[in-house]
């Protein structure tokens, strides 16, 4: 993947999960939300290896997996896109 593209995704996992933090939901989704939301705002920030990178991202993508829903619409939309943008990471370190 081209690392501008990675950077593209990463900030945009980033930013989707800082949106979460903006909106009221549930408990139980809150807890997992602001740990993916914390990793990956270390991850954008840093200047790490493809390696470490995915790793992370792989560790946000088992958190969302565990959030069914937030109990909001717009930040159910924000994880998705989250969750999108992680896969796009992930999914493109297997393929290259």
């Amino acid at each position: 993947m081209d690392g501008r593209l990675m950077d593209d995704d990463l900030r945009e996992l980033r930013d989707r999960l800082d949106a979460t933090e903006e909106l009221p939901v549930e408990p139980s989704a809150s807890v997992r939300l602001g740990e993916a939301a914390a990793i990956a705002a270390d991850t954008a920030d840093a200047d790490l290896p493809r390696s470490v990178v995915v790793e992370r991202v792989r560790t946000v993508t088992t958190l969302l997996e565990d959030v069914e829903t937030t109990g909001n619409d717009r930040a159910d939309e924000h994880v998705a896109a989250a969750k999108r943008a992680a896969a796009r990471i992930v999914d493109t370190d297997q393929d290259g």
